[in-house]
């Protein structure tokens, strides 16, 4: 059973594809009790496809904490690993992490910048 209609999966696959095109290398939505990959690359391996989900629902947490921060409202996580990068963006009730290969800074504001909106509408 989907956890996203199939128009919200498209149009969280199709704002990644927009801000980094062929970079994006996998997405999966994510809440705190339920997971759904929703893309891989064709070349790469089909793996846990779930491997991050209780590592990253874990910034559902943190989002509380960062709110009494001086450095504003919270924007995404960044995570490097010599292959690529994993990047997480949650809303109030929802998440959204994504990996990809090498980005810009601007690269990652504006994918996140462009989820985010969605992201909360399927709140």
């Amino acid at each position: 059973m989907s956890t996203l209609a199939d128009a919200t999966t498209e149009k969280l696959i199709r704002a990644c594809r927009t801000q980094i095109g062929d970079e994006l290398r996998s997405l999966t939505y994510f809440t705190p009790d339920e997971a759904e990959h929703l893309y891989l690359r064709d070349e790469l391996e089909r793996g846990d496809k779930l491997g991050f989900i209780e590592t990253e629902r874990r910034g559902f947490n943190l989002q509380r904490t960062y709110n009494w921060s001086e450095l504003g409202e919270y924007n995404f996580t960044l995570r490097d690993f010599d292959n690529g990068y994993l990047v997480r963006v949650i809303t109030d009730h929802a998440g959204l992490y994504l990996t990809t290969d090498s980005l810009t800074m601007t690269q990652f504001e504006e994918v996140t910048s462009a989820v985010k909106p969605i992201l909360a509408e399927a709140n």
